[in-house]
């Protein structure tokens, strides 16, 4: 028979055991319940410049469909002239829509060029905002709209802010053979990267409790929390109505590179060029260089005068720069890029 010191030994032994197992487990509730985003005050250098925008000639919305079945939807701008002189597939941002790029698609497509300008799915009408089924549709759904609409070639994958991260995502793979070249226009590289600002200057709020908690689950297999939110953005009232607000892990981890972000730059060999205003308030504009170069790579990195994140996407001088950067990508064609 136990004795009462090797019963109370044993108790204590068990009750030790009991937290060790029940703690984490605690934790790891709480995380996933209370250690979402929080709200992030309107970022005004984001919001406000669409107001001068005009949006009057903008293309009605054209849909292919997924290989889920799901209808996503797209804009074509057809290029002046007789014979479009190639295309460009432009990326939207975090949390918007093709809206977002209409006026450099329409710099585009004043210089010859088809350009489609894509919903990613979880923005705009592609689908339930804010979410997607799993890690890497999103690279699915990009197939997907090559296969049904054949791009006029040469074509060029160009993508802005966390856009152009999915164009990295998408060049370091081996889906790059679906491009000729690619342009990323103040890309987003990752957390990790020089160019970071703390919470992108402003723009979004990550809920890090979360993210963790979610990150070991999938870890071990389960995915069942992939669709609780994780990122909020600085959108005011009005612009809250028609972008996207919030982001899922799941949309989260697949619309930018992979985590291994100088890995996709090593493993592109596709021709690439990068743009960004040189008072880029999101990303430190002075360090894009030093994080190509550091990757072995020489593609051009031109800062523009005086931009900042928006306005690269808006101005004359940005939609000229970003012009010029595909003619000479496309000139390029397939040759690799080092």
């Amino acid at each position: 028979m136990y004795t009462s010191s090797a019963r109370s030994k044993f108790g204590s032994a068990m009750a030790l055991l009991f937290i060790a197992v029940l703690a984490p487990i605690v934790m790891l509730g709480i995380a996933l319940a209370f250690g979402g985003p929080k709200a992030v005050a309107p970022m005004a250098s984001i919001n406000d410049p669409f107001r001068y925008v005009d949006f009057t000639d903008l293309p009605p919305l054209s849909s292919f469909i997924a290989r889920d079945g799901s209808a996503l939807r797209y804009r074509r701008y057809a290029g002046s002239g007789a014979a479009p002189v190639g295309s460009v597939i432009l990326i939207h941002g975090s949390s918007a829509s093709s809206a977002s790029m209409h006026p450099l698609a329409k710099a585009f497509a004043g210089k010859g060029y088809a350009v489609y300008a894509l919903d990613m799915r979880g923005h705009g009408a592609s689908g339930p905002k804010g979410t997607i089924s799993y890690v890497g549709q999103l690279e699915d759904d990009l197939e997907d709209f090559v296969r049904a609409t054949s791009p006029e070639q040469p074509s060029t994958l160009a993508g802005f802010s966390a856009g152009g991260g999915f164009v990295l995502r998408v060049a370091g793979s081996q889906r790059q053979n679906q491009f000729q070249s690619c342009l990323l226009l103040s890309p987003f590289l990752g957390q990790d990267a020089p160019t970071y600002r703390p919470g992108s200057g402003g723009w979004v709020s990550v809920g890090m409790a979360r993210v963790i908690a979610i990150d070991l689950l999938n870890r071990i297999g389960i995915a069942a929390f992939n669709q609780l939110p994780v990122t909020a953005f600085a959108l005011n009232e009005k612009a809250r109505a028609f972008l996207t607000p919030a982001y899922s892990f799941a949309l989260m981890s697949n619309f930018r590179p992979h985590r291994d972000y100088t890995a996709d730059i090593r493993s592109t060999q596709l021709p690439c060029a990068v743009l960004v205003g040189e008072a880029d308030e999101v990303f430190d504009a002075t360090r894009f260089e030093q994080a190509f170069r550091a990757q072995g790579k020489n593609w051009p990195v031109h800062m523009v005068p005086r931009l900042g994140h928006i306005p690269l996407t808006l101005e004359p001088t940005g939609l000229a720069q970003a012009v010029d950067a595909v003619k000479k990508l496309q000139r390029l064609g397939n040759t690799p890029s080092h």
